[in-house]
């Protein structure tokens, strides 16, 4: 009897996969083990083995789609036996069968109901009759010795991906392991594998330009083919088209298409009542009106090239004030002409004035920027964040690390101390090792900590996981190695996930004090300051000393006040007396 074969899920947080390619096609025997796709998650490319023998009687799910976990992908079963049993079965609806047209032989047979059309004006209608609309047959790609390579899900949050570097070019022979391109996503810039062999036939995306995630970015095969129907069915035909439509257009044609819609009566017919000064009504592109403002240029003045005597760019850079103009800009400034002649009185000396000129640089966002503002920000207006800051004598912590660093293999820093003291304080206090789920709240027994690190695109947070469990000399070599990774933009999105608590320090640039945005889902995020050398009082006396503050911005949805400043407390006295960090 066939069975259905449903999308796996294969990591804790997947939601859907992405069909990365099929080793398997309609008809082949399949036994249990076999490889039958490589599915994409959100973690990693994984193999995907059947766990059943039989015959691939329907592949429900094209190579480079997405499917939810749970959806039917494949039917196996005897050869020629009936599948559709098997899919009515499963519940008769079956999104992925339904959405791409079953298997490929059965893509080649489908028939499509002709699709109404509706026009956009009464006027349109009578001028021409619309026409029956035929639906285009699908077209059947699984004989093109060729495959796609699709924007690869890289992060859990990666919506699109910036083409940042193309490392080979259309012709070239790549190897299936062979890295494509560098993709910058909202993480770090990395390696994009095209798991196919032959020549690149294909490029979709510049250097530079971004593209969403599943959509096309190359195409492989055998060189020489003929890759417009692989095109036309991901786009419907239209892709070469708009691209052959738009792509000599210009920001002032775009503009004047704008203003052409937008026009009320014919151009011919239109008056221009303007005064000398006024411009405002002159017939101009949004540009050429940008640049004549820039440059002092009254619109009045110039004239327009373009269709119905309408001003562009070109009009503008190309425009000198006439004589006349310079003649009366003369006559509207004070002269010293108009003085009498015979005035003996020698003029003043004029004050020299400083003309400065207004300039700036604008630099598109990054794919990690746009996910730090869009995260912290939810991040800020949706936790009820306080603040509790707390002063610590670091004298001890001082002293304690001088002799750790004769002896360790790696040289400790405050900050490694820093982390284990957290660790260890965290193990005392769950609560401000917890998160906030909607309707529960979570209490992590184990202790991962997100220390930040700044790169040049943003911040990154690699996670040093049961960082309890550690010894200095572990958690200093690991936050060295991430550091070193996050430069080199080699963090892998396992090093940035599941963290449970975070740290933020900028003690190392003589910050006082600052306070910190938490990095959801943690509740809490601790803002450590520079060691300060100032006076304090001990045992009655001032005497010099070494302070650090430290600040922890705490979501009030799962963390109080008093909780707050106890594990503040503990983390104090773990270093005001480092050796108990080592118990």
């Amino acid at each position: 009897m066939a069975e259905v074969v449903k999308m796996p899920k294969m990591s804790d947080t997947m939601t859907e996969g992405v069909l990365a390619k099929w080793h398997k096609k309609v008809g082949d025997q399949v036994k249990s083990g076999d490889v039958l796709a490589e599915v994409e998650t959100d973690k990693a490319t994984m193999d995907f083995e059947s766990f059943q023998d039989g015959t691939l009687l329907y592949i429900g799910v094209e190579e480079g789609k997405a499917v939810p976990v749970d959806a039917v992908i494949a039917v196996l079963g005897k050869e020629g036996e009936d599948y559709k049993a098997a899919l009515e079965a499963d519940g008769g609806s079956n999104a992925a069968a339904a959405d791409s047209g079953s298997s490929s032989t059965e893509a080649a047979t489908a028939k499509e109901e002709p699709k109404e059309t509706t026009t956009a004006s009464a006027t349109a209608t009578e001028k021409a009759p619309a026409a029956p609309t035929e639906a285009k047959p699908k077209v059947d790609t699984s004989s093109i010795p060729a495959a796609v390579i699709r924007m690869p899900l890289l992060s859990d949050t990666m919506t699109e991906g910036v083409i940042n570097k193309w490392n080979f070019k259309v012709g070239d022979k790549v190897k299936a392991d062979d890295s494509l391109a560098d993709v910058e996503t909202d993480k770090a810039t990395m390696e994009v594998v095209g798991y196919e062999e032959g020549t690149l036939l294909y490029i979709g995306v510049k250097e530079g330009e971004a593209a969403p995630v599943n959509g096309i970015i190359a195409i492989v095969g055998k060189e020489g083919t003929d890759i417009t129907p692989l095109l036309d069915a991901e786009s419907g035909g239209g892709a070469a088209e708009s691209s052959s439509s738009t792509g000599g257009s210009s920001d002032e044609e775009k503009a004047a298409e704008s203003e052409k819609e937008t026009a009320t009566a014919p151009a011919t017919n239109e008056v221009t009542a303007t005064t000398s000064e006024d411009d405002s009504r002159v017939k101009a592109s949004p540009l050429a009106r940008k640049i004549a403002k820039d440059k002092g240029i009254n619109l009045n003045d110039v004239k327009g090239t373009a269709e119905g005597g309408r001003i562009v760019k070109k009009d503008i850079e190309g425009f000198t004030p006439s004589t006349k103009e310079v003649e009366a800009a003369k006559e509207t400034t004070p002269a010293a002409a108009t003085a009498p002649a015979a005035a003996p009185a020698k003029a003043a000396a004029p004050i020299p004035t400083y003309v400065g000129v207004e300039k700036y640089t604008e630099k598109p966002v990054t794919q990690m920027r746009k996910v730090i503002a869009k995260r912290l920000s939810e991040s800020l207006f949706t936790a009820p964040h306080f603040y509790v800051t707390m002063s610590i004598d670091m004298d001890a912590a001082i002293a304690a690390r001088g002799k750790m660093n004769d002896i360790a293999p790696v040289k400790i820093s405050f900050n490694d101390l820093v982390l284990k003291a957290t660790a260890v304080a965290l193990k005392q206090h769950p609560v401000i090792n917890s998160s906030w789920q909607g309707d529960k709240i979570r209490y992590n027994e184990h202790v991962n900590i997100g220390v930040a690190v700044a790169v040049d695109e943003g911040l990154l947070v690699p996670v040093v996981r049961f960082a309890d469990g550690k010894s200095l000399s572990q958690i200093s070599a690991e936050v060295k190695d991430f550091a070193k990774k996050a430069k080199d933009k080699k963090l892998q999105p396992s090093d940035w996930e599941g963290s449970t608590f975070t740290i933020s320090n900028l003690g190392m640039f003589g910050v006082d004090e600052f306070t910190a945005i938490i990095n959801t889902p943690d509740s809490c995020i601790l803002a450590v300051s520079g060691i300060q050398a100032i006076p304090v009082v001990k045992n009655g006396a001032v005497v010099p000393g070494n302070v650090m503050k430290v600040t922890l911005s705490a979501d009030h949805r799962t963390v109080d006040g008093a909780s707050a400043a106890a594990f503040l407390q503990t983390l104090k006295s773990l270093l005001e007396e480092p050796v108990r960090i080592l118990i």
